[in-house]
């Protein structure tokens, strides 16, 4: 299970919004559904998931009903706010959503785009383990409206997904791959490197089998050591080495090659795809810091600029929906500062980039040294965007501390 919640003032029951609150009729909307079930737990993963051993009454097959309620609870609270708006995107994370029925995952969607409506051409994305993919899965997810599935990958090389405790059968990625294809859905696979034992050669063998799945978009993420999982436990007793800075940094160089020479551009750090339309607009809209409600438990929500989060156990999460009562555990209006401070973390990420303008007086005289340290592409910073070098990918927390500290 995941960390503490984030503290913050307390959430109103009723899941009302502030009267004060100014929502912008016209800004993006997007809805991200949370299935927290996992059959086994990853070493590395912190995500607010749950085991069936793990589960204390809470229940597998009344959760999308559960989660509809928070559906209906959000129409209810955004109609009042006079702030209904079609969905843009939708993501079904987690957790695995496939564990579900994919007639669950479809009655969940159904009822977003009754309560909300949905934009034409949506982009609406659902998180698949490869081993509960099948041709009749992807088949009814398509059916179901869904555009978009995220094959969690991860590598190709069986003892680095045994380190990260990953227990799918590596031929099952080619099986749900060409499932998703065959149903008429964009598909991108989800790979981790720096795992405990990976060489450069086994990620290479990762990114070269990937390619040849032929996928529309490829995510690429360094294995990062949380508190509180098993593997920061193995690491701290010793019983594996931690992640290696330099060789992650050769990983992550390699990964830019191999996928630029077969076609791919990177528009996030750790995102690269085919063509600008088959980026996740919904991650996307995470990073560009537009609205969204989050459903289940633990997920978080962002509208004008209130921020709230649910309470994490699904127990927890069905007793309050039970009772007629908003899931929100907590609720924050991050101040200017920090909100700044978010846009550049978030926003120099992309390929897009930051737009120097927004930076203070002080912090647009960093520019130029960056430049000088090959942090910062000079063609982009003239057109007024800060726009990451491969250095600068490299070391993007280095650039953010210069233009916030």
């Amino acid at each position: 299970m995941a960390g503490a919640l984030p503290q913050g003032d307390p959430a109103p029951t009723d899941g009302r919004l502030p009267a004060d609150l100014r929502i912008d009729a016209d800004a993006p909307f997007s809805a991200y559904l949370h299935v927290p079930f996992c059959r086994v737990r990853c070493g590395y993963c912190d995500f607010n998931t749950y085991t069936s051993s793990e589960l204390q009454g809470a229940r597998q097959d009344t959760y999308a009903d559960t989660l509809i309620s928070e559906i209906a609870l959000a129409r209810s609270v955004l109609d009042e706010a006079g702030a209904l708006r079609p969905l843009d995107t939708v993501f079904f994370g987690g957790g695995t959503p496939t564990l579900l029925p994919a007639g669950d995952l479809g009655r969940m969607l159904r009822a977003a785009v009754d309560a909300f409506g949905i934009s034409p051409g949506a982009e609406v994305t659902v998180e698949a383990n490869p081993d509960t993919v099948t041709p009749e899965v992807a088949t009814e997810l398509a059916r179901a409206g869904v555009t978009r599935m995220s094959v969690g990958m991860q590598s190709a090389v069986p003892h680095v997904l045994a380190a990260l405790d990953r227990t799918h059968r590596p031929e099952n990625v080619r099986t749900a791959v060409e499932a998703g294809r065959a149903a008429g859905l964009d598909v991108s696979v989800d790979l981790i490197y720096g795992a405990p034992g990976e060489s450069l050669e086994d990620w290479r063998l990762s990114l070269e089998t990937a390619l040849e799945l032929a996928p529309d978009h490829i995510s690429a993420y360094a294995l990062i050591i949380e508190d509180g999982t098993k593997l920061a436990r193995q690491i701290r007793r010793g019983e594996v080495p931690a992640p290696d800075d330099d060789l992650q940094a050769d990983m992550y160089e390699l990964a830019d090659q191999l996928l630029g020479d077969a076609g791919f551009s990177w528009y996030e750090v750790s995102n690269w795809a085919r063509t600008p339309e088959q980026e996740s607009r919904h991650n996307s809209a995470y990073w560009r810091g537009t609205d969204w409600w989050g459903f289940g438990p633990g997920a978080h929500s962002h509208v004008a600029g209130l921020r709230w989060w649910n309470v994490k156990h699904p127990a927890a999460y069905a007793t309050r929906l039970a009772a007629g009562e908003s899931p929100a555990a907590g609720q924050e209006r991050p101040d200017a500062t920090a909100v700044a401070l978010e846009r550049v973390l978030l926003r120099s990420r992309m390929a897009e980039g930051l737009p120097i303008d927004v930076l203070s007086a002080t912090h647009r005289t960093k520019v130029a040294g960056l430049i000088a340290d090959g942090l910062i592409d000079p063609a982009s910073a003239l057109r007024g965007t800060v726009v990451l070098t491969l250095r600068g990918r490299l070391l993007a927390d280095a650039v953010v501390r210069a233009l916030t500290d």
